[in-house]
């Protein structure tokens, strides 16, 4: 009889252990979730906030008595936002593709095809990822201006379709798909494209998305380049018009409106991480694997 009464203190002490432990965890994942989503809870809360409202406000406050979408209205009739929204769909869509397509096939030929110095070709290239992006901008400043294709979408697409870390990610993936399906395909007949249509890009599928998803969200938010490359607000991009948006307050700042325009940016991108998430999260886990 002892022995099963300490059976059962000790049982119900690792339960407590069990719940304090569970307690102090979830405690602290909804403290970091707090965290992580209050400037989304604020950037809506300024965005529903009039401008007479908002500057008014010597204290921020959390909350609004009176919201009001005007700003949504504001942000875009004050610039042509939609325009902008526009010119960043095609922006990212075209340049998405295009590094598709290059990346693809600069990761198959490292990861499958042999030629001389395959090696010390991708060791320079991985070099590359060391170079700050600050020096390339302006490197590729001259070479855009020096082949007048400032104020254009070649001009803002070319020095993005390509990228040495998905080239990377993908090679490596690329790799752990056994030499055997390869050597059986070139037995039948069957060529590299063929292959690397057939076999390769299913197989990869989830990175594929990965890379993807992470180039829209790139693209999307991209703002040195187009604030460099463009003055013709025919090619502005949200970038542009988020500032355009800041700076022409009633003499001063108008937050409110930036603040909406900026939730509209933003849904497009939280929506598609949302939808797509199990996949990145599967494809940049495969990125990581071995053999």
């Amino acid at each position: 009889m002892q022995s099963h009464t300490d059976y059962q203190k000790i049982e119900k002490s690792a339960r407590t252990r069990k719940i304090i432990r569970n307690v102090f965890v979830y405690t602290m994942l909804v403290f970091w979730a707090l965290m992580v989503l209050f400037p989304f809870y604020w950037m809506v809360l300024t965005s529903l906030k009039s401008y007479g409202t908002y500057n008014a406000e010597y204290i921020p406050k959390f909350f609004t008595l009176s919201p009001t979408l005007q700003n949504y209205a504001d942000a875009f009739t004050t610039v042509p936002l939609g325009r902008y929204l526009a010119n960043t769909l095609v922006f990212t869509i075209v340049t998405t593709v295009l590094m598709l397509f290059v990346t693809t096939l600069a990761a198959f030929a490292f990861a499958r095809l042999e030629f001389r110095g395959k090696n010390l070709v991708f060791t320079l290239f991985l070099a590359l990822m060391m170079i700050p992006n600050e020096l390339v901008v302006i490197t590729n400043f001259v070479t855009v201006t020096n082949a007048d294709l400032r104020n254009t979408f070649t001009g803002l697409i070319l020095p993005s379709v390509a990228s040495v870390f998905y080239i990377y990610l993908l090679r490596e993936n690329f790799a752990q798909i056994p030499d055997e399906l390869y050597y059986a395909a070139k037995v039948d007949g069957t060529s590299d494209l063929r292959y690397l249509r057939r076999v390769m890009l299913p197989i990869c599928r989830p990175t594929l998305i990965t890379i993807a998803i992470l180039k829209i969200i790139e693209c999307w938010n991209s703002y040195v380049w187009p604030r460099l490359i463009t003055d013709d607000p025919d090619y502005y991009l949200v970038s542009n018009g988020i500032q355009e948006i800041r700076e022409n307050g009633f003499g001063r700042e108008n937050i409110p409106a930036m603040m909406a325009a900026v939730v509209v940016i933003s849904l497009p991108l939280i929506a598609l991480f949302l939808i797509f998430r199990r996949k990145v999260m599967e494809g940049v886990s495969r990125g990581g694997m071995k053999g």
